[in-house]
């Protein structure tokens, strides 16, 4: 994929998640919406280095447009992260000064970092040296007693210079001290207004906003502002057909996405070759639950595929059981 067609793609983006945006997922998502921009989970790059790559990095060539998170604070080792993760193929490598859990933080990365721009410079000029894939960085506004008004375009700044040329900014503070991660997507207030004024000052830029969005509706709103893109977390992933089945239509100009059934269908592939190799039919209908979100018979649907999914050698007929209730309902 070329970097133009990369940077397009940033337009609409599935925003990485732990224990969510796996490979399963993610080519979930992408038959949902083949042009959206798709994450991976946050992969440390201690755990690229010394780990199990293909299981790390492994992914589909259907997942692409796809981008890899990497954690970390040590240029050297998130440039060697970062050449290896370019051999995979991955479209665009992340690295993460926004996660606020306790684990980043003793690793001192993710929001940590947002008190190091300096640092960050030069984990990103590293990461750029090392591999041709585009290197860019998902930060908060702040994190506790710095004043976003300042620390933001401050933090911008300094890490463009070294570079980077596309942010993704989670609109809240991350407070690292008193508010778990669940608390710090939660509680502390939203302030999307500071990321539209960043696209003022730094014009030149692509940013794209994320935090609290819900709605496709909501993200062109923001694209319509002036804003090179939006990422979508949560909302994407529990309600996946609303999201991004017009996704391809109403960002990018293409035709529609395929119908929720047509999604199941083409799904089946990818679990019999999983099923084949050993795999649980769990570990890809967990991100399948929320496919018939808002439709008549959507509960059926989870409630079934749940129970039925888990069972011991479980297999498309779980699938059929749990569509029967859907299909009647829609005759």
């Amino acid at each position: 994929m070329s970097l133009n067609a990369a940077v397009e793609a940033a337009r609409l983006s599935v925003a990485p998640m732990l224990d969510w945006t796996d490979r399963h997922c993610r080519f979930f998502h992408r038959q949902i919406s083949g042009r959206a921009l798709l994450y991976t989970e946050m992969v440390t790059a201690a755990a690229v280095i010394h780990g199990d790559r293909d299981r790390l990095l492994g992914f589909d060539a259907a997942e692409h447009p796809v981008a890899l998170q990497l954690g970390g604070s040590e240029p050297r080792d998130l440039a060697r992260a970062a050449r290896a993760a370019a051999d995979y193929g991955y479209d665009e490598i992340n690295l993460n000064a926004g996660c606020p859990s306790d684990r980043v933080q003793s690793g001192c990365f993710g929001a940590v970092l947002m008190e190091r721009p300096g640092l960050v410079a030069d984990c990103a000029a590293a990461m750029i040296a090392a591999q041709p894939a585009e290197v860019t960085v998902k930060c908060r506004i702040g994190v506790d007693d710095q004043v976003p008004e300042e620390a933001l375009p401050r933090f911008i700044e300094t890490v463009a210079a070294a570079g980077v040329t596309r942010f993704t900014i989670h609109a809240r503070k991350a407070w690292l001290q008193g508010l778990s991660p669940k608390e710090n997507r939660e509680i502390p207030p939203l302030d999307h207004a500071l990321v539209l004024a960043m696209k003022r000052a730094f014009p030149q830029l692509h940013l794209s906003v994320n935090g609290g969005i819900a709605t496709l509706a909501e993200a062109r709103g923001f694209l319509a502002q002036g804003l090179d893109g939006v990422m979508i977390g949560r909302a994407a992933y529990h309600a996946p057909h609303e999201i991004l089945g017009s996704a391809d239509a109403a960002v990018f100009g293409g035709p529609p996405g395929p119908g929720r059934f047509e999604v199941v269908e083409r799904m089946r592939p990818h679990i019999e070759r999983h099923l084949a190799a050993g795999g649980r039919l769990h570990q890809i209908t967990r991100h399948m639950l929320g496919l018939f979100h808002g439709e008549p018979g959507a509960r059926t649907w989870r409630r079934v595929l749940s129970e039925r999914a888990t069972a011991e050698g479980a297999g498309l007929e779980a699938i059929d059981a749990a569509l029967a209730p859907l299909r009647d309902l829609a005759a």
